[in-house]
C-alpha cells in the first residue's frame, strides 16, 4: 500500500514537473521575440478605418478647459458619424437627444463596403435625419478616381430629395502603414483632386473633405487648393476646432469628439438648420 502511494507521488511529482517544464517554456519563448513582435504596433484589418482613427494617436484630445465645447448654440447643428463598429444603431435615441444629420461610412478603397451599411443610412433617415456617406480613403491602393467610382456604386452617391447630403472623402492618418500612404505632398494633392473631380464630373456636387489639420500639413504640404470648392470637416477633440487647414477661411463640420452619446463620434454643422438644409439641396 505504501509502495502504492509512493508510486502514485511519484507520477503526480513527474506530471508537476511536466507541467512546470511546459510552463517554463512558454515563459521563456515569451521572453524572446514573440515578446518583442507582441510589443509591436497592431496593424488593424483592411476594412476596419473608421473617421477619426488617427486622431487620438497623432493629435490627442485636449485637457482641462480647453477638452469639453461648448454646449452647442442654435448656429451649430448636431450630428454624428458611424461605421460597421456600431452596428445596428438606435436612431430614434440620436434624434431624441438633439442629432440632426448623420453620416455613414459606405466604403474603403475598392474592396471594402460597410455590412451595416443599409441600416445606419436608411434608419437615420427615417428618424428624420438628412444623411450622406463617407469613403475611407487609402490612396496607396487604387486610384482617386477609381475609388471615387467605387463610392458612388457602393452607396456614395447624391439625389437631391432633400434629404441626402453630398459624399464626403475621408483623408487622413493611414492606419495600415505610413502616415501618407507612401505619397509625396505633390502626389497626394493629385490623388484627392483626382477623387473630389470625379465624384463632381457623376454627381455635381463638390464633395466634402474629411480631415486634420496636422495630416493635411504633414502629407499635403498645407495645399490650398481646395477650399474654395469643396466643404472643410474639421477633426479636432478639443472646445474649440483650432487651426484650419491652409485656404479654408471657415469649417462647415467639425468632429468635436469620440465619446459622445450612444456612437461615440459626434459633430457639429457650423451654421443653422437652413444652411444644413442648403447644403442638402446644393
Amino acid at each position: 500500500m505504501v509502495f502504492v502511494r509512493s508510486a502514485m507521488s511519484l507520477s503526480r511529482g513527474r506530471s508537476r514537473l511536466v507541467v512546470t517544464g511546459v510552463l517554463t517554456g512558454l515563459l521563456l519563448s515569451l521572453s524572446g521575440p514573440t515578446a518583442q513582435s507582441a510589443s509591436a504596433p497592431v496593424v488593424p484589418p483592411r476594412g476596419s478605418a473608421y473617421m477619426g482613427i488617427g486622431v487620438l494617436a497623432h493629435d490627442g484630445r485636449a485637457s482641462g478647459p480647453d477638452a469639453t465645447p461648448a454646449p452647442a448654440r442654435a448656429n451649430q447643428i448636431e450630428g454624428v458619424d458611424v461605421s460597421s463598429h456600431q452596428g445596428n444603431v438606435t436612431w430614434a435615441t440620436l434624434w431624441g437627444d438633439g442629432a440632426k444629420w448623420a453620416y455613414t461610412k459606405a466604403t474603403e478603397g475598392t474592396s471594402y463596403t460597410n455590412p451595416s451599411f443599409t441600416q445606419q443610412y436608411t434608419g437615420s433617415y427615417k428618424a428624420g435625419m438628412v444623411r450622406g456617406a463617407y469613403h475611407f480613403a487609402t490612396p496607396d491602393t487604387a486610384g482617386g478616381a477609381a475609388q471615387a467610382d467605387y463610392f458612388l456604386a457602393h452607396g456614395g452617391g447624391w439625389s437631391k430629395d432633400g434629404k441626402t447630403l453630398p459624399g464626403v472623402l475621408d483623408i487622413e492618418w493611414n492606419p495600415y502603414g505610413g502616415s501618407c500612404y507612401g505619397k509625396s505632398k505633390s502626389a497626394m494633392v493629385s490623388w484627392i483632386r483626382d477623387f473630389v473631380n470625379r465624384y463632381k464630373s457623376r454627381t455635381g456636387r463638390d464633395a466634402v473633405i474629411y480631415t486634420a489639420t496636422s495630416w493635411w500639413t504633414e502629407c499635403t504640404g498645407n495645399y490650398s487648393g481646395f477650399g474654395k470648392t469643396n466643404p472643410l470637416w474639421i477633426a479636432r477633440y478639443a472646445s474649440t476646432a483650432g487651426t484650419l487647414p491652409a485656404g479654408w477661411p471657415y469649417h462647415t463640420m467639425w468632429q468635436y469628439t469620440s465619446s459622445g452619446k450612444t456612437v461615440g463620434d459626434h459633430d457639429r454643422f457650423n451654421g443653422t438648420l437652413d444652411r444644413l438644409q442648403a447644403l442638402v439641396n446644393g
